[in-house]
């Protein structure tokens, strides 16, 4: 299978940012990808960080969803759609996924925030496995990766071969630009993929922003914990690769027993 992990620019309006959701659709497709990922909350942006947030409310997300679901359906690919949820009691940071017939398989929301986002969402409380064209897969949003490693793990326990990460780490106004993947003075964030991988025998997909200032690179980690690709920091583009699945066995995730780590 090939998937591909997009990583636009923060958009400067709702228009500009589906623009760029329909480009690298198209541009996946082309490439004969079978699922692209977007980065975190990607509209109407992730709150609290430094730079503005779109206005969205409820229309805005029924505008957006029905314009994924559409072009899902055109260029005939799957779409992890990083956006917010808005309901009753707040906003969640959400992923809605979308198979290639336009069909919406269903919203994983992040259900562990970070602490500075307490005051911008609401946590969701429920994780769910998708599959699309024969491969199952998982989604952990940001902290949740990075922080709370069980959210990959209950994914791969259920037979997930690759879990996806939209996140955001970086700034757009100030901060260090990194040159070298996983550099040892670097912020921990890429080590931490290494390990989503290494520690269940699986792939893990991290998509961020193309921020100016990143702290992590778009990346794609194989089953063994090795890097097998990233998007150079601070541009916006398309990382399309290859996955083996023989490779993604879940080795390290079905030996995981749950009984042995009774009080």
């Amino acid at each position: 299978m090939i998937i591909a992990l997009a990583t636009p620019r923060v958009a400067a309006s709702l228009d500009e940012g589906l623009a760029k959701v329909e480009h690298f659709l198209a541009e996946a497709a082309a490439q004969d990808a079978e699922i692209v990922c977007f980065p975190e909350a990607y509209l109407p942006g992730l709150r609290g960080q430094d730079f503005a947030v779109l206005p969205f409310g409820s229309a805005e997300q029924d505008h957006v969803l029905k314009a994924v679901a559409q072009w899902s359906r055109h260029y005939k690919i799957a779409t992890i759609m990083g956006m917010e949820n808005v309901i009753a009691t707040g906003r969640q940071v959400a992923a809605f996924v979308f198979d290639a017939q336009g069909q919406m398989l269903g919203c994983q929301t992040k259900n562990q925030l970070d602490p500075s986002e307490d005051p911008f969402y609401v946590p969701g409380h429920t994780r769910q496995l998708f599959e699309v064209s024969g491969i199952k897969f998982g989604v952990a949003i940001c902290h949740e990766g990075w922080r709370y490693p069980e959210t990959v793990r209950w994914a791969a326990v259920r037979g997930a071969q690759i879990v996806f990460h939209p996140q955001h780490t970086g700034y757009e106004q100030s901060g260090v630009k990194l040159t070298h993947w996983g550099a040892a003075d670097a912020p921990y964030y890429e080590k931490a993929m290494m390990m989503r991988s290494r520690e269940n025998t699986i792939y893990f997909a991290s998509v961020n922003y193309a921020l100016r200032f990143q702290e992590s690179a778009t990346s794609l980690i194989d089953p063994s914990g090795q890097c097998q690709a990233y998007l150079p920091y601070g541009e916006e583009g398309l990382l399309v690769q290859p996955i083996d699945l023989e490779k993604a066995t879940g080795l390290l995730a079905k030996r995981y027993a749950p009984a042995r780590y009774r009080e």
